[in-house]
């Protein structure tokens, strides 16, 4: 009882599947990467909304909620 439409692919050694001429799967690989740059693009537009309402840049504003945590 086996089934045709899957098959497991061979083992490969350590670091061969970086080396090898093999095709990758670019369809998973750009919704990854789109979803990737969307994410830090929200996150930059936080980080300068944020800047805006309490007057610290990025590293001001963990400073801040560092302070905020441990005091």
């Amino acid at each position: 009882m086996t089934n045709e439409s899957f098959r497991y692919e061979p083992v490969e050694r350590f670091g061969e599947g970086l080396t090898t001429r093999r095709p990758w799967n670019t369809t998973a690989l750009a919704g990854v990467e789109r979803l990737n740059g969307r994410v830090a693009m929200l996150g930059f537009a936080a980080a300068i909304v944020g800047e805006l309402i309490s007057g610290h840049g990025p590293a001001g504003q963990v400073l801040a909620l560092l302070r905020w945590y441990l005091g």
